[in-house]
């Protein structure tokens, strides 16, 4: 008589994730805030990549990967990454002075008028499609502290996702869904196809992680940027003929 052999495979414990196993709330807020559908504008702004592109600074998938790395780990990503961190922390902890301060200091910070109001107006209308939406007594808060004043974008998010989305995942998820902005720009100025769009977002992955550590470990003063070309790009981008997008 044939005898059956059964192979037992052994159950691996899954490695920790950021969102805590089961919390699908959080995961559907950031799913929701970070996707290409929120209403905030974002596909209307190329961070100065239109110039870059008409110029021939970025003419393929590799320089596009090059550009939005940069600006990911050098530019305004890096900036934004840790302006995002205080944010969520002086939130987390009721301290409005402290999240004023961030505020101030992230509008001051945009090298230029275009890279200036592709910020503030995301996070004008992040933060109010999201009073609507989402609901927080933080966001009424910050509205109030902010009357009359510019909100830019990491500090409105970082004040939506405080007490709702764990830290680490919510920067990453803000950080990827700013590469995936830049790579869409890039997509239909270069021009590129979607699967080498989705090649360049796969690709820029780890540069999204290491800023994210990066950001997370930072005090304010290493806040900056080192991207001299992305912001001379915006400015070449205020005085061009032919404009796709607003920075």
């Amino acid at each position: 008589m044939a005898t059956t052999m059964i192979t037992t495979i052994p159950i691996r414990t899954p490695m920790p994730h950021p969102i805590a196993d089961g919390d699908a709330a959080a995961l559907y807020r950031l799913i929701a805030w970070t996707s290409p559908a929120y209403p905030t504008g974002a596909f209307s702004y190329s961070h100065g990549l239109e110039w870059a592109a008409e110029d021939g600074l970025v003419p393929d998938r590799a320089a596009l990967e090059a550009w939005v790395g940069h600006i990911l780990e050098q530019g305004a990503g890096w900036s934004d990454a840790v302006l995002f961190a205080h944010a969520y922390r002086a939130t987390a902890a009721g301290d409005w002075t402290a999240l004023d301060a961030v505020a101030d200091l992230a509008t001051a910070l945009r090298a230029t008028a275009e890279l200036a109001l592709e910020s503030t107006q995301q996070g004008a209308a992040f933060l109010s499609i999201t009073r609507a939406a989402w609901p927080a007594p933080a966001l009424d808060r910050l509205a109030q502290l902010r009357a009359g004043r510019p909100v830019p974008l990491p500090v409105a998010q970082a004040a939506a996702a405080a007490g709702a989305v764990p830290l680490p995942a919510a920067l990453a998820a803000m950080l990827g869904a700013l590469a995936a902005t830049l790579v869409s720009a890039g997509v239909r100025l270069v021009p590129l196809g979607q699967t080498d769009g989705q090649r360049a977002i796969a690709h820029l992955m780890p540069v999204v992680a290491r800023t994210t550590e990066r950001a997370l470990a930072a005090p304010l003063d290493d806040v900056g940027t080192a991207a001299p070309m992305v912001d001379w790009a915006s400015m070449r981008h205020e005085t061009q003929y032919t404009r796709l997008f607003r920075s």
